[in-house]
């Protein structure tokens, strides 16, 4: 998977995915990657946030060296952490405001907005120490993980690529016990997201980004071959999740499938979730590359990349209109119409809070180049 124009645009789309799959009544979720594929956008998320750390670590390396790389994302760990904890804090203030102003809603847990003003203190320190993850932000909490220890890991992979994935490999395998083992408010302790098993998609992405010129190259010569595989594993995913619709011939079909490959577990990262987007990412990067770099130029394509060019204030903009989003669809006529608008003006939200961190940032780096 080269750096392909496409890429902004996927990141926006996963944000607007994670945007509407937390608004239970929202009508566009429909159309999110779930009902598409057996993983969702978490996955694409961080395995495209992997792909980027790749790309921009062997950039950094050879221009500025090894060092001033390690420290790059020694530095985004922090400013993750520091999303996660203030996104934490706007999430229950928010949540308390909208109960407050006699708005319901469910996207989140409602004892958030309660804390923060009972016990703020003991709110912050928990977020901080990250002991709690809030709903809807928990993925932020396995980034701050996978980016503090990047600067450690991601040399090791460079110099030993095949001993590196076969430790991965092996830390995945016993993943499920190691998470328990982690002090976590959760009953049944560790993250929500296993980040023994999804360091797994997120160095599969560094190394895609890292490495693409060296093994490119080998699979395009058995392109074909992989090409079918990839497709016929994308295939199988779309019929898991889409097959039930089509009747009870369809159903049965889908429960076969299922039967299959056995109990598919998100948050552990299953091998089938694994299989299927890695199977997907080659379809997007190669096959499917010219109708991809057609949609990122598009009007929609170019929107959907404004929202993924903005990092994690995008990230925490999404969270917070998932919740009022949802608060907003408690309190209108239960009608398609105003589900629809709803998620519509979220996505029309989203884009904007994007479009303005960007130009901030456009014209504080442009001030800085002047100084």
């Amino acid at each position: 998977m080269s750096r392909i124009v496409s890429l902004d645009m996927l990141r926006g789309y996963a944000l607007v995915c994670i945007m509407l799959n937390h608004m239970p009544r929202g009508a566009l979720r429909q159309l999110t990657l779930t009902n598409f594929a057996i993983y969702d956008a978490a996955e694409l998320f961080v395995l495209l946030s992997g792909f980027l750390v790749g790309l921009v670590w062997m950039k950094v390396e050879r221009a500025q060296g090894r060092l001033a790389a390690q420290w790059r994302f020694a530095r985004r760990a922090g400013q993750v952490w520091l999303a996660l904890v203030l996104g934490g804090i706007l999430l229950a203030l928010l949540s308390r405001g909208l109960l407050e102003l006699g708005f319901a809603h469910s996207a989140i847990w409602n004892e958030y907005a309660r804390w923060i003003i009972d016990v703020p203190v003991g709110y912050v320190a928990t977020l901080a120490l990250m002991w709690m993850q809030p709903n809807l932000l928990d993925v932020l909490a396995l980034y701050v993980i996978l980016l503090a220890l990047a600067p450690v890991l991601v040399p090791l992979m460079l110099r030993w690529p095949v001993a590196f994935f076969a430790g991965s490999v092996a830390l995945w395998l016993v993943s499920v016990p190691l998470n328990a083992a982690l002090p976590n408010q959760r009953v049944e302790g560790g993250l929500l997201f296993n980040p023994f098993g999804w360091q797994l998609l997120f160095h599969s992405g560094v190394a895609m980004g890292a490495f693409r010129h060296r093994f490119m190259p080998v699979l395009r010569r058995h392109g074909h071959e992989i090409t079918l595989i990839a497709a016929a594993v994308t295939l199988y995913s779309l019929g898991m999740v889409t097959l039930w619709r089509f009747g009870g011939d369809g159903k049965r079909l889908a429960d076969i499938m299922w039967h299959a490959v056995g109990t598919v577990d998100k948050w552990s990262l299953d091998l089938v979730r694994y299989v299927a987007i890695m199977a997907a990412s080659w379809l997007v990067a190669v096959p499917l590359a010219g109708p991809f770099a057609w949609m990122a130029a598009t009007g929609p394509g170019q929107a959907l990349a404004t929202i993924g060019k903005g990092g994690l204030v995008a990230f925490v903009a999404c969270v917070l209109l998932s919740v009022l989003g949802d608060a907003m669809m408690v309190s209108l006529p239960d009608t398609a119409l105003a589900r629809l608008g709803v998620d519509l003006w979220t996505i029309a939200a989203l884009w904007l809070a994007a479009h303005v961190w960007l130009t901030i940032k456009a014209r504080r780096d442009g001030r800085l180049a002047t100084d």
